[in-house]
């Protein structure tokens, strides 16, 4: 059983303290994460920052721990733009990245991208991979696709990591998850998924495991999970409740959290481990300091 730690990412104006950034970087990889993750959320009254450059800020304050985004919507991005980032923080890292990627929703929000989310999205989203995964391992590269073409392309650096960073898929649908066995290396649960679901999920990714002959120990599978450890339980719920809330734009989430005093927090965890979960991303609903050392000090060790 593994366990990473989210990012903060809450990016209010002109309140960043890089020290106390730094500080909390360098106590992550001191407690024995494994990992440390960011999310994507381009739009939305919640102040997310970018993925890419908090990761970056993070390879600078870190030397050990891996980081990621869980997920990239990569149908949004160009692939040739988004290739050289992810290649150039790889690089940076010294090959500490693991990269998730995800089609995202078939909504209006789409269009804000130059994306028409019923003209071939599933298309546009694994030409896009075709595109970087060409990128980060052919001296050049000629593709003739249908969103995009490139002739006798070349893109230097490669990645540090041969041959490529791992790639997780974030997935829901059955198409999805048996995609993400076919072209990934590993399947991320999202947090907005409850432990129920995620188990429902996990047993379509061993049974296209099977069909695909794949060994299981090649392809690796993890959860978000959003937490909050408190002994005050009303206020604990009342709090997860408005971070969820603030976070997706919507209620109606509580659902998909573990929250409560340590006990319960470790129950639940144990829960989303016996679905199926290898790796446990804990994503902190507030207070990401003292939250993630009450999860060291006093959840992990149950687990």
């Amino acid at each position: 059983m593994r366990f990473a730690i989210s990012i903060p990412q809450d990016l209010n104006d002109r309140a960043f303290d890089p020290a106390a950034f730094r500080a909390h970087m360098r106590r992550v990889e001191e407690l024995g994460f494994d990992g440390a993750w960011t999310q994507e959320q381009v739009l939305g009254s919640a102040a997310r920052s970018s993925p890419v450059e908090i990761l970056t800020y993070a390879a600078a304050c870190t030397e050990r721990i891996r980081l990621g985004c869980a997920v990239f919507v990569t149908s949004t991005h160009s692939p040739v733009h988004l290739a050289k980032s992810l290649s150039t923080l790889d690089q940076l890292s010294g090959g500490r990245l693991d990269v998730g990627v995800g089609i995202g929703n078939r909504g209006p929000g789409m269009a804000a991208f130059g994306v028409d989310p019923e003209n071939g999205l599933v298309a546009r989203f694994t030409e896009g991979l075709d595109v970087m995964q060409a990128l980060w391992t052919e001296p050049s590269v000629t593709l003739d696709g249908r969103f995009w073409q490139l002739s006798d392309a070349a893109m230097e650096p490669k990645p540090y990591q041969r041959p490529h960073p791992p790639l997780w898929f974030g997935a829901r649908a059955p198409a999805a998850l048996r995609r993400a066995v076919r072209r990934g290396d590993g399947f991320f649960g999202a947090g907005s998924s409850t432990t129920a679901q995620f188990a429902e999920q996990v047993g379509i990714v061993r049974e296209a495991l099977d069909e695909e002959g794949r060994d299981p120990e090649t392809f690796s599978i993890a959860k978000r999970v959003y937490i909050a450890v408190g002994d005050d339980a009303p206020t604990v719920r009342e709090r997860s409740a408005a971070s969820l809330e603030r976070l997706y734009g919507r209620g109606g989430l509580e659902p998909v959290a573990v929250v409560g005093d340590a006990g319960a927090c470790a129950e639940g965890l144990r829960e989303v481990r016996d679905a199926g979960a290898e790796l446990i991303l804990l994503t902190p609903l507030y207070d990401d300091v003292e939250q993630t050392e009450r999860l060291a000090a006093e959840v992990v060790p149950q687990l």
